[in-house]
This record gives C-alpha cells, structure tokens and sequence, in this order.
C-alpha cells in the first residue's frame, strides 16, 4: 500500500510540473484568450484541474465543504459556455489556487482507502494530462494567429535523418481473433472491457501519412476534386474553403514527418485518392497492440516497458513531430512504426461504448459523446503525457476539427 501512495504522490507532482512547466512565460493575454471558438482559454484548464481535483477528492472522497466556491461556475465544465471563460483570475492566483488544493489532496492521500479509490487517482492523473494537451495544442493555435498558419519551427537534430522512401509495402495482418480493449486500472471506462475480435487479412501503412505523401495530394488536385470527398466531406470543404492541413510548412525539411492538423475528410479524401480506406478501430488496436506469437494483448506498441524518449515522441520530448522513422524502437509486433505519439491518427469509426459499457464517475466523460457525431483517434501525439499513452487509449473529435495534433495512417483490404 505503501508503494501504491508513494508512486501516485511522484506521479501526480510530476504531472504537476509539467502542467506548470506549460505556463512558463505566459501572460494574461495569452492564458485568458480564447484561440478558437471550440476550445477555452487555456488559463480556464488550469483553474478546471484544481476544481475537479477538489470536487472527486477533497468533496467527494474526504467528505470536506466546497473549497474556492467563488470558482465554482466558472471552472466546472458544465458551468459558463466556453466563449464566457475569459474573464479569468491571474496566472499568480490560479497557482495559488492549485496549490491550496495539492496540498490538502496530498495530506489526505495519506490515510485514504488507496485499495479502493486507486482508479479514481488514475483518472485523475489522466484528466490533467489530457487537460495538459488541450493547452498545447489551444498555445499552437495562438502562435499560428501569430506567425501565420503553416509556419513551423526547424526541425531539430534529431530530424536531420536521411529521407523515408515512402514507398515501404503494407503490412499484412493475418485474420484472426485478437483481443480489444483494458481492463487495468488505468484504463477509462470507454476503453473497457477487453473482448473478442475477429478481423479478416488486412495491409496497414506501415507508417502515418508523411507531408511528403501529402504534398502529392495537395499538387494533384485533392482540394478541388470532389470525386474523393464524401459527400459530407465536400459540404464541409465548401463551408471551410481552406486547401492545406493547418500545421503545414512548404520546408521541405518536414518531408518525412507524419501531416498535422487534418480533419478526418481531409485524411478520408486522401485515403480515396490513393486506392486505400482509414482503418478501423480495432484494425488500427490489433496492428498496435497484438503479439501474435504470445497471442496476447500489449499495453504499449513495443511491449510492457513504460514509455521513455527511446520508444516515440511524446511528453514534449522535442516540442514538435519528428521523422516518422525516428523510433525503431517503437515498433510494434507486426512491425507498425510511429503508432505511439507524434501525431493522433483518425480512425474511420464513430466513438461509442463497447459492449458492456459502464460509465465511471459521471456518464458526461464518455457516454454523453455516444451520439455519432464524434470519431475515434487513437494513438497520442508529441504533447501527450505518458499517463494517457497507450495502445488502447481513446480519443474523440467532430470530423470536421483540425485544430487537434492529428495525422492519420491508410489500410487496404488486397496488396
């Protein structure tokens, strides 16, 4: 018991740092903006960490009165709409406030029932990591209001590597049963529970789409032929005229780096034009997750080991994508690359439960999403935290949203 405090006191302070880590620099202007009408200030996601960490443990768990009540509507997430939480408390108040609530979160930690709550710890710790990602990704969006979009920073010498082929052959994924889903502590309720799947031979890329391979789309035409958009993909391109992905460079430094900042039409229509589809998501799980010599379930890519900066790009590691080659030591049992971190990857399946599904705390995490409109990306990008890195991770978006760090890898059903 002792160990299981102990490893979840070092996890939630370094999962801590590294939100605060984010704030570096900041001022008022940039922490109560907001970048994009789908997204709040990120000085909003700080102030909602603490409040949420106060409501489960402190309300919920110790039996304590409301802490800060004067936050409540402000922080909560069914409180103001996203376009009213400007009007925010300074950078300096809000780490007071999230530290008033550390500290007593901690002191409890220390006589609560670990056996009994752990995975409400869990959950926590993954709710700020995912909290962390929306604030990357709403800080790009401000720097590209800035700088205009499509400008990147150079690449660093980790990505001065000789250039991917792009024309590596799919993998084949032989039919058979595999096993879909978690069951440990870790998992979410929407990743729950681990149930049979039985899936015809497949050919996986075995790497994301790189710019490279984009860059072909854009020149021949992709944008303005509507013969490889859906007919809900053209409407959406008629109503978004735009003709790139939104975190695009013309240096062709960024060559062999997975495209970022795609909606799913845009890797829909690009998956058309080349004869492939978007996988699955259980094609996309059994690619990443299977060793089909053990016949068993892996939580990560490349086995068991905890993610380090060997395996993929994440954790802010390199503050961008990198080649989508980087990481051998990434590969998955099949031989899949890059499927971990980088860049979320699209899916062509629209997020619902699995049978069996049972909401955990409140149906408003994942159930409430349940309404076909909202589709599956699997996989983490360069700013996701380890805590919310794995295989069988769920991640969920409208098609039609590119502001995401997301790519997208092809699948086709003959060589």
């Amino acid at each position: 018991m002792g160990d299981r405090r102990a490893q979840l006191r070092q996890q939630l302070q370094a999962c801590r740092e590294a939100t605060l880590g984010l704030f570096e620099g900041v001022d008022y202007s940039s922490l109560s903006r907001q970048a994009h009408p789908d997204f709040s200030p990120i000085g909003w996601h700080l102030g909602h960490i603490a409040y949420t960490e106060a409501f489960w443990i402190l309300e919920k768990c110790a039996g304590q009165p409301p802490q800060f009540p004067q936050y409540h509507r402000l922080f909560a997430a069914d409180g103001l709409p996203k376009a009213e939480r400007a009007n925010l408390p300074t950078l300096p108040e809000l780490c007071t406030y999230l530290d008033a609530i550390r500290v007593q979160v901690l002191t409890y930690l220390k006589t609560a029932p670990v056996d009994q709550q752990e995975r409400l710890w869990r959950w926590l710790l993954q709710h700020e990591s995912q909290h962390n990602e929306t604030i990357t990704l709403v800080l790009q969006l401000q720097q590209a209001k800035v700088s205009g979009i499509g400008d990147r920073p150079q690449p660093s010498a980790l990505d001065s590597q000789p250039p991917t082929p792009n024309s590596y052959p799919p993998i084949l994924i032989p039919a058979g049963h595999f096993e879909q889903g978690s069951n440990s502590l870790n998992a979410l309720d929407n990743e729950r529970m681990v149930h049979p799947v039985y899936l015809d031979d497949y050919w996986i890329d075995r790497y994301p789409v790189t710019c490279g391979q984009y860059r072909q789309f854009i020149q021949a035409g992709g944008y303005e032929e509507s013969k490889w958009w859906s007919e809900a993909g053209w409407q959406w391109l008629q109503q978004h005229p735009v003709s790139k992905p939104l975190y695009w460079s013309d240096n062709p430094e960024w060559e062999d780096h997975p495209v970022c900042g795609v909606s799913w039409y845009e890797a829909e229509a690009y998956a058309n034009s080349v004869g492939k589809r978007l996988p699955t998501e259980a094609e996309w799980e059994k690619a990443a997750s299977w060793n089909p010599e053990l016949e068993q379930r892996c939580t990560y890519a490349w086995g068991e080991a905890l993610p380090t900066s060997r395996h993929c790009n994440h954790d802010h590691w390199i503050g961008h994508t990198t080649p989508v080659d980087a990481y051998p030591a990434g590969r998955s049992a099949y031989g899949c690359e890059d499927m971990l971190g980088n860049v979320w990857e699209w899916t062509a399946d629209w997020f619902t439960g699995y049978s069996g599904f049972k909401p955990f705390l409140y149906s408003g995490y994942s159930q409430i999403y349940f309404d076909g409109q909202h589709k599956v990306l699997r996989g983490g990008s360069w700013a996701t935290r380890p805590w919310a890195l794995r295989s069988t991770f769920r991640n969920w978006y409208h098609p039609g949203v590119r502001q995401i760090l997301a790519g997208f890898r092809c699948v086709q059903d003959q060589a």
